[in-house]
């Protein structure tokens, strides 16, 4: 995490936690007149449009107050969403028994793609079920993860099938 990323984690981390909800990740993007600041937030229950743009103004008096950002920045806040990016131990935890897609930036297990189900995670990595057994794969060996939302087919109307 950059120094930058590191300064605002401590100005809306603690703002977030006292509203209920979890800082669940920060990236700072860019630099310069087009840095992005992008803050998603998770809370217990689904976070509403309304409650995520309450947020957003509340984080952005914080910034202006604080100014831990040069120049002029683009703030994006939002919820992880049914398809979430993993990039922390945390997020890997919250999504222990999802259906997960993870790339790896060389082979493990014969091969670098790497779809199932999460089964463990923690400090190190995480154990992914797939169709060829259960792999286990270490955090700094990811090159991307995400959970995948799996649509379950609905019965036709009428026919309880």
């Amino acid at each position: 995490m950059s120094d930058t990323a590191e300064r605002l984690w401590g100005v809306i981390e603690p703002y977030v936690a006292a509203e209920g909800i979890e800082l669940d990740d920060l990236e700072v993007l860019g630099h310069g007149a087009g840095t992005i600041v992008r803050v998603t937030v998770d809370g217990d229950e689904t976070l509403s449009v309304d409650r995520i743009a309450e947020l957003s103004r509340g984080i952005s008096r914080l910034l202006d107050d604080d100014d831990p950002v040069s120049g002029s920045y683009t703030l994006e806040v939002s919820s992880p969403g049914l398809e979430r990016r993993l990039r922390r131990p945390r997020h890997y935890e919250k999504s222990l028994g999802r259906e997960v897609k993870v790339k790896t930036k060389g082979p493990v297990a014969g091969s670098v793609n790497h779809a199932g189900e999460l089964l463990e995670a923690d400090d190190d990595g995480f154990v992914v079920g797939t169709e060829a057994g259960a792999h286990r794969i270490a955090y700094a060996d990811v090159a991307s993860a995400r959970t995948v939302f799996v649509w379950e087919k609905a019965a036709k109307p009428g026919t309880g099938h």
